[in-house]
């Protein structure tokens, strides 16, 4: 007897810890074992959580993918002996957890799973509280450890039941296995090939401005590579083109990465709260000062006058000198994360600059040369000409910088932080043109 065939999503989540192991590695390498006996439906989700969260190993990554098989019990047990087996479980920061959902219950959870995935990219959720909800909608999961993991395996199994997020796409490359923790081999120029032949379609594989490959990351972990793009075959061309070590296998993720989905648009500084990220609009308030580090910070403050403080990190690089010119009066509109009380700028508006003026000597206007001052309290005067006057002259200086956008450069960039050229407004980079 056949027995009935049913649809299954397998969200996992922290699998990984600083030192090795990856979440996406492992759901790739269960959607190619799983494959001999069960159909894979769809390309699986890569979600980035809350980028705030402290508990996160290196990228708050989640995944989910979508199968069929005749023998749910069987993909279960072998899904839950992979990730057992597989998980980094020795680092104590590494507390994996599974969740299926069978096709019964796709209708009657996806409205509070949907909800429960588009909270945890913006808010911070408690591990009882999503254990709460996986029991109470009746779903098959597995906590290890502390089992924190559940949070972002149930946030993927969300993604997976929500048609209407905004996403991307991203090729990742996994090194074979005897080579992992060893320095990555790969030709450095066939990277800045592979973005000169699909950019803008595919975006934050190098850094032209500061000449360096963002792609390939510098952890113990699996990744050889991945490149992110608009579509499927954006990122498969740019692929053909990378010249590297073998590959042990390739899989492209559907994620939320370049969404700005972490966002929350905010009017106040009262009602922002730490570890949460906002779109906040002001008035600059403090000239921009470079701190120790290089961190460059000024104020912001809101139409209720309260106000917060807003930074460039050193990591941003070319990014603080825009910041930089910013000063007292110029309006702006900041995106970022909070933490300590300090916004860390992703991308910055800017809606309007105030004039900026200088007092200089006067102009003598028998010579047109500069006059002099005449001594304290006596003005200025012209030693060729003999002329004077009383006051300096005022002049308004040019500013150097325009109204626009501006974003932080592709070595700095966050996971979720959504690039300019993804923008339908128009913008000012501050990176040279293709």
């Amino acid at each position: 007897m056949t027995s009935k065939s049913v649809r299954m999503i397998i969200g996992i989540d922290d699998t990984d810890s600083r030192d090795g192991m990856c979440t996406t590695y492992l759901c790739a390498f269960l959607r190619d074992e799983i494959c001999s006996f069960a159909k894979i439906l769809s390309e699986p989700v890569l979600i980035r959580l809350n980028p705030t969260i402290p508990f996160k190993t290196r990228g708050n990554a989640s995944v989910a993918m979508l199968v069929q098989c005749s023998e749910p019990d069987v993909v279960v047990e072998h899904v839950t002996s992979v990730v057992a087996s597989m998980s980094c479980l020795e680092d104590e920061t590494t507390n994996p957890g599974v969740v299926f959902v069978t096709d019964d219950h796709f209708e009657k959870a996806r409205h509070e799973l949907v909800n429960f995935f588009r909270r945890a990219v913006k808010d911070v959720i408690s591990i009882d509280e999503a254990k709460t909800i996986a029991v109470n909608l009746g779903l098959g999961f597995r906590m290890f450890k502390n089992g924190r993991g559940i949070i972002g395996a149930l946030s993927a199994c969300g993604a997976m039941l929500d048609p209407e997020w905004d996403h991307t796409y991203e090729y990742i490359a996994y090194r074979e296995a005897n080579v992992w923790g060893t320095p990555r081999i790969f030709n450095e120029g066939s990277i800045f090939e592979a973005d000169r032949h699909t950019y803008p379609d595919t975006w934050d594989t190098v850094d032209l401005n500061n000449g360096v490959v963002v792609c390939v990351p510098h952890s113990k972990d699996p990744v050889l590579y991945g490149i992110r793009g608009k579509d499927t075959f954006s990122v498969k061309k740019a692929s053909s083109y990378v010249r590297s070590e073998p590959v042990e296998r390739v899989c492209i993720f559907r994620t939320n990465q370049g969404t700005d989905m972490h966002l929350i648009p905010v009017s106040k500084v009262f009602d922002i709260r730490e570890m949460h990220s906002y779109i906040l609009g002001g008035v600059v308030c403090s000239e921009p000062c470079t701190i120790r580090g290089g961190h460059t910070v000024f104020s912001l403050e809101d139409l209720n006058g309260d106000r917060i403080d807003c930074a460039a990190f050193e990591p941003t690089k070319n990014f603080r000198d825009i910041i930089r010119k910013l000063i007292p009066g110029d309006r702006v509109i900041v995106y970022g994360s909070v933490t300590e009380r300090t916004v860390n700028i992703e991308k910055i508006r800017i809606i309007f600059l105030v004039s900026k003026y200088e007092a200089i000597n006067p102009l003598c206007s028998g010579c047109g040369k500069r006059m002099k001052s005449a001594g304290m309290g006596q003005g200025y005067r012209c030693r060729k000409c003999g002329t004077s006057a009383k006051e300096k002259e005022i002049l308004e200086v040019k500013r150097n910088i325009e109204k626009g956008f501006y974003e932080v450069p592709p070595c700095a960039r966050r996971h979720l932080a959504k690039q300019l050229l993804r923008f339908n407004d128009s913008y000012v980079s501050v990176f040279p043109s293709r």
